[in-house]
């Protein structure tokens, strides 16, 4: 009965600011002109973004981070797009299993994750690698790619693929021509999460990163770990204000509303 009703929405508003208040404080902290933790009360200062900007290691960790991510969502991308057709559109022995095996690593805490692929690092002598490194990232990401990629083949109409084969087109013209357009939400918002999971990733990494290859988070929590001015405080804001870029710049080629329902 209430639903719909006005105790519902505020309810729904309550969870809403309960989530959003940690960033909200966080933000503002950062606009903070003291050398401690406090949300300003007389002014606002970007003293802090400065000093951001100015830190040498965290700049580089930033790219670092910037680069792993966009290799790894894009190799995870490759990866998901055709196993996500092979598991939408084919029957075949063991496609159930394939399909486990793609999501497993959901279930798998990412410190478990973590100690294996350290362990496995270390006796391959593949540690400090940053290909490593992203092929790490694209194990973890690969199943939100493929979710969405599924959603996406299984909600399209496969008569106008038949049509364009019976009428002479090859397999690959096909797929480029009328499938993949078809799946282009689908596959750019398993793209955008892929990106933002390994973007933010900081559990696994902490076990499998170099000095050379340390990634914006793992920078990050070292730096909380040793002091508490508020310089991470502007550095977690300028990462929320750049996956909101992201979002907003999807939001405008594609729109969220068809990314997020997998192109249905």
């Amino acid at each position: 009965m209430l639903k719909n009703g006005p105790l519902a929405l505020a309810f729904n508003a309550l969870v809403i600011a309960f989530m959003l208040a940690p960033l909200v404080v966080v933000c503002l902290v950062a606009f903070t002109p003291e050398n401690t933790l406090t949300i300003p009360t007389t002014h606002l200062s970007l003293r802090w973004f400065k000093a951001v900007f100015a830190h040498a290691d965290l700049v580089q960790s930033f790219w670092n981070s910037l680069w792993l991510a966009l290799a790894s969502a894009t190799l995870a991308t490759l990866i998901a797009v055709p196993a996500g057709l092979a598991i939408t559109r084919h029957h075949f022995a063991g496609r159930d299993a394939l399909n486990a095996l793609f999501l497993s690593p959901l279930i798998i805490p990412h410190l478990v994750l973590g100690v294996a692929l350290l362990r496995t690092f270390s006796l391959i002598g593949a540690t400090g690698s940053f290909v490593w490194l992203a092929l790490a990232h694209v194990l973890i990401i690969t199943p939100y790619v493929l979710r969405l990629v599924v959603a996406a083949a299984a909600g399209t109409d496969q008569s106008c693929e038949q049509a364009a084969l019976f009428l002479g087109a090859s397999r690959f013209t096909v797929f480029r021509r009328v499938t993949l357009p078809m799946i282009l939400p689908g596959v750019t918002g398993g793209w955008l999460l892929a990106f933002i999971n390994s973007f933010d990733e900081v559990t696994m990494s902490i076990f499998v990163t170099s000095p050379a290859t340390v990634t914006l988070p793992v920078r990050m929590y070292m730096y909380a770990t040793e002091s508490i001015d508020p310089l991470m405080a502007a550095a977690s804001a300028l990462m929320v204000l750049f996956t909101a870029v992201v979002m907003l710049v999807l939001d405008r080629l594609y729109g969220l509303d068809r990314i997020l329902v997998g192109g249905k």
